[in-house]
């Protein structure tokens, strides 16, 4: 069963106090991950009892040479095609892997779209605002916070678009 809290740890990721400085009402669920497990937003559904469509994951794609981040279901699967319609690109592509870590400052599989290490423009499925609160990585492995779209859409600047697909 996933742990709840709504208070700051001390030594939180760079994600949980971004939310805690923007005064941001959060809740913090933390679960052992499985490192065999085979999809970390699969895992992160399952530890915490949430519809998978509940829970978005972070990904970093490169649109026409610029880190863009898509914020899309579990359960589904990144548009590249309409990512990159969303930013105003031509074309989109999955990241390198190490630059998103490094741009970002987490790992993959604890990206979060809250509280990089450089501000990159976001992209939230537009799927988000059919829920009251969703959950993404609050930023390492283990580590889901839930809140509500607009929240998430506001601290991250984000524009809404149908960018995911099931």
């Amino acid at each position: 069963m996933a742990k709840k809290s709504k208070k700051q740890q001390p030594g939180g990721t760079p994600a949980t106090v971004a939310l805690t400085a923007a005064g941001v009402a959060h809740t913090i669920h933390s679960y052992d991950h499985d490192p065999a497990h085979s999809s970390y937003g699969e895992e992160a559904a399952e530890a915490m009892g949430v519809s998978p469509d509940r829970v978005f994951k972070t990904l970093v794609a490169d649109v026409d040479g610029a880190l863009t981040v898509a914020v899309v279901p579990v359960a589904g699967s990144l548009d590249l095609k309409a990512l990159a319609t969303a930013v105003g690109g031509k074309r989109a592509a999955m990241a390198d892997p190490a630059l998103a870590e490094r741009t970002t400052g987490y790992v993959r599989g604890g990206i979060s779209p809250l509280g990089q290490r450089k501000k990159l423009p976001t992209v939230l499925d537009e799927s988000a605002s059919a829920h009251d609160t969703i959950c993404v990585s609050a930023g390492r492995r283990g580590l889901e916070v839930e809140l509500s779209p607009t929240d998430l859409a506001g601290l991250t600047h984000a524009t809404l678009a149908p960018i995911g697909r099931g």
